[in-house]
């Protein structure tokens, strides 16, 4: 697919297929974000990395489902790995992108989220019937439209299904050794999706060169490089200062939150409402930053899982002796390096650099509804390096676990974006 973006927008008619999808304002995709975000909030026992899945293969049927409304040659071309020919327009007949969209994210919310609780599959449901009740085209149209909506969605689906995902949790039973992971307190469970690292990414090619490099060796020698990265860890936990608390916390994002993927993905809604863009490039930061942070879990899990890092809390309890320390924030159940909140911030930060550029302040408001107060960054490279040092401060992560996590996470980024061309 190739496609270009125009500037203006427009909230209007769309009165034929000739017409534009960067025509209309992001308006409807942006309450589908909202939408998506509220599932991942409420959704219970899934692992925090799964939610990068209906992020990035929403974000894709979204753009799918306009795609005819997008016409050019210049801009970028994708090809997404794996999947088949998709259905067509029929370029004879009318068409409102508005309208596909929706269908289109109303399926996929639906499929991505089957054990939704009642309430929010029900919204999902109205959030559908409202939108529609508000298009200002003929019936006709509009179910022509719809319908194209929903056949991209189940295609898109269907090979969703087919990338791995079903054997995350196969069974597994971690090494035995010094250093290694061992599960930690106070759950103690077992090994979370020690599989992930399998996954089909969505752009061949998007791993490649993002395999953290070996970490740091282990040993429980004082004056070592190991033990001084953890005792940066245990001396920060000592000395938090209010602001490094809240930071720390900010950035938790599960099990309390809108998990990682949701963090960012409402990012990108606040971004969309700050930058008024328009339709067709919302739909492709929706889908390529849905891509980025996706591919970038597939390749942290398969470092995670092949060095199967021992976590900070394990070695200041049972090497340093502080038998009851704790980390401010629970210890998620996966080896320790790379950090993910490291490696899937700073993808998913330069996919947005690359498409909105320099949009000068942006403050995030994510956590107002937890009583937090909102965060003020000079760019998105300042996110992803605030979440890095957010990830020390909680005690969960090691120094250079989450400067890898950034070089990696941006390499994964910018492989996307020089795969598909890109030219802004």
């Amino acid at each position: 697919m190739s496609i270009s973006f125009a500037t203006c927008t427009k909230q209007g008619r769309n009165v034929g297929n000739g017409d534009k999808a960067s025509d209309f304002s992001s308006d409807v995709l942006d309450k589908w974000m909202v939408m998506q975000i509220r599932l991942m909030r409420d959704e219970v026992g899934i692992p925090n990395v799964n939610f990068t899945r209906p992020y990035a293969y929403s974000g894709i049927a979204a753009l799918e489902s306009i795609a005819p409304g997008i016409p050019g040659n210049e801009g970028f071309s994708i090809t997404w790995n794996g999947l088949g020919a998709l259905p067509v327009v029929d370029k004879s007949k009318d068409y409102f992108w508005p309208a596909s969209l929706n269908a289109a994210l109303a399926s996929m919310n639906h499929q991505m989220f089957p054990k939704a609780n009642s309430v929010d599959s029900a919204a999902i449901d109205s959030l559908e019937s409202a939108l529609n009740n508000s298009f200002q085209e003929s019936p006709d149209v509009l179910s022509r439209s719809a319908g194209f909506g929903k056949s991209i969605a189940a295609a898109i689906f269907v090979w969703s299904e087919t990338d791995g995902y079903q054997h995350e949790n196969d069974p597994y039973t971690p090494p035995v050794g010094f250093g290694l992971w061992v599960p930690t307190p106070p759950a103690f469970a077992k090994a979370s999706t020690p599989y992930w690292g399998n996954n089909r990414p969505i752009i061949s090619g998007s791993t490649e060169g993002t395999f953290a490099g070996t970490p740091i060796p282990y040993s429980e020698i004082p004056k070592s490089a190991f033990f001084q990265e953890v005792f940066e860890v245990y001396n920060a936990s000592q000395n938090l200062t209010p602001d490094q608390t809240a930071l720390a916390l900010f950035w938790r994002d599960y099990p309390i939150g809108l998990t990682t993927a949701g963090h960012w993905l409402n990012i990108l809604h606040q971004v969309l409402n700050q930058t008024n863009t328009n339709l067709a490039k919302a739909a492709f930061a929706y889908a390529l930053s849905g891509t980025s942070i996706y591919d970038a879990s597939i390749s942290c899990w398969q470092a995670k899982y092949t060095y199967n890092q021992v976590r900070p809390i394990t070695y200041i309890r049972n090497v340093m002796g502080f038998s009851t320390w704790n980390a401010l924030i629970a210890t998620p159940a996966h080896p320790e390096y790379p950090s993910a909140h490291a490696m899937l911030s700073s993808a998913t930060a330069e996919a947005l650099e690359k498409i909105f550029g320099d949009i000068g302040p942006f403050t995030d408001h994510s956590y107002d509804y937890l009583g937090m107060s909102p965060r003020t960054y000079a760019s998105f490279t300042a996110i992803a390096e605030e979440v890095a040092t957010a990830r020390v401060l909680a005690g969960l992560h090691y120094r250079p676990s989450c400067d890898t996590g950034i070089v990696k996470g941006t390499r994964v980024a910018d492989n996307i974006f020089n795969i598909i061309r890109w030219q802004h």
